[in-house]
């Protein structure tokens, strides 16, 4: 059996950046997201989100990708929240999302960050932040 801990901080938000999560739907989305993440064997160490976006460190599998994590957490979730109207109008996930490796001693950081999601976005909008994950960590970005 393979040893693998690799762990991922996934950013994904609502597309265009819509305010779309309310206060009502936030623990029933957080908790369905757990569910279903459990249902298909997908670790997930640390979940929050905000009116826009979500904040996940998952750790993978020997067997799973980060695009199939994305895909499986996202499309599942947009589906039950429509499914079920939970949001006005059609609930859509951007297709873009950022995922990042975290160190083994940044765990703990990782999960006090978007623990604290709420606190941290009154001072910087998620556009704001999106930019400087993608300055920050070099990636290409021409919106």
């Amino acid at each position: 059996m393979p040893y693998i801990k690799v762990m991922v901080h996934l950013i994904w938000s609502t597309k265009n950046r819509e305010m779309t999560i309310s206060k009502k739907l936030k623990p029933l989305l957080l908790q369905h997201i757990l569910q279903n993440a459990e249902n298909k064997n997908i670790y997930i160490d640390q979940i929050n989100c905000v009116q826009d976006h979500c904040h996940c460190l998952i750790s993978l599998r020997a067997s799973q990708s980060i695009s199939k994590v994305a895909f499986l957490l996202k499309g599942e979730s947009s589906r039950w929240i429509n499914k079920n109207n939970l949001s006005f109008g059609k609930f859509e996930w951007q297709d873009e999302y950022i995922a990042l490796s975290v160190s083994e001693s940044q765990i703990p950081v990782m999960r006090k960050y978007i623990k604290n999601q709420e606190e941290h976005h009154r001072n910087r909008t998620f556009t704001e932040e999106y930019d400087l994950f993608l300055k920050k960590y070099g990636f290409e970005y021409s919106g």
